[in-house]
């Protein structure tokens, strides 16, 4: 789902992935939050999404894998969760359901071939693959993988401001007589190091529609972490504000993570 770009602002990954670490570390976390709108739809959507999430990071390589469980209530009967929005409105009944289960799992990987280094920022590409483990017939995903390439720019401005671009296109996966097209998918943003505990980031991600003819995707997100710490455990607060008729009129998620 897209709204695992949360996930990687709790990780501090997005801003600051072009710093080497001089070990490896690995990173357990935890996020739930809540998702409420219509997605474009006659509906009113409420979404719980937890993600269970395990990284390992060293001087050049990230992995991620991120497990969610989904509880949805409200949507429309022939609707379907896909790339954090809703896909197959345009033949979705008025009538609704609740559903809940696990969500679809992905998989990333970030390799930096060039670190930052004065004006010039990391250059990080990436590749994504989204299984398709969430139930179709219950409308929580579309039960088909998808795959992502992509890449990052990760600048560091002194030691305390980390802005961030990247930019992916995704493959979507398209199910019999769902019409779905591929994707770009792209954020810009900044991390704000406070101090050694505090880090706020402000970010602007956004999508193309999965189905023909409907907004994408388009939000504002501001997030707060708080590192327990220097190596990054601790705990992460977000706040996400839809833009467009494809997303959530609002997102809240509260997590935490150890690193290792």
């Amino acid at each position: 789902m897209r709204w695992s770009h949360f996930v990687i602002i709790s990780c501090m990954g997005v801003g600051m992935t072009g710093i080497a670490q001089a070990t490896p570390q690995f990173t357990v976390g935890d996020l739930p939050s809540f998702f409420q709108g219509s997605f474009g739809t006659n509906s009113t959507i409420n979404m719980f999404y937890n993600v269970t999430y395990f990284q390992y990071q060293n001087s050049t390589l990230r992995l991620k894998l991120e497990v969610p469980y989904l509880s949805v209530s409200g949507l429309p009967n022939g609707a379907t969760l896909s790339g954090g929005s809703v896909v197959g409105r345009k033949g979705a009944s008025t009538q609704t359901h609740s559903a809940s289960g696990i969500g679809d799992v992905w998989l990333a990987a970030h390799y930096t071939v060039l670190q930052s280094s004065g004006l010039v920022p990391a250059i990080v590409p990436f590749a994504k693959i989204k299984f398709g483990t969430a139930s179709a017939s219950q409308g929580l995903g579309t039960g088909r993988n998808d795959y992502e390439i992509g890449l990052g720019l990760d600048e560091t401005i002194g030691t305390r401001i980390f802005p961030f671009a990247h930019i992916a296109y995704r493959f979507v996966g398209n199910p019999p007589g769902a019409n779905l097209q591929n994707i770009w998918t792209y954020n810009i943003g900044s991390s704000y190091l406070v101090n050694e505990h505090n880090v706020l980031t402000g970010m602007f991600s956004g999508a193309q529609s999965e189905q023909p003819g409907y907004s994408g995707p388009a939000d504002m997100i501001v997030a707060w972490n708080y590192n327990v710490t220097r190596a990054g455990s601790g705990f992460q607060l977000y706040f996400d504000k839809g833009l467009s008729n494809g997303s959530p009129t609002f997102g809240i998620g509260i997590g935490g993570q150890v690193v290792f």
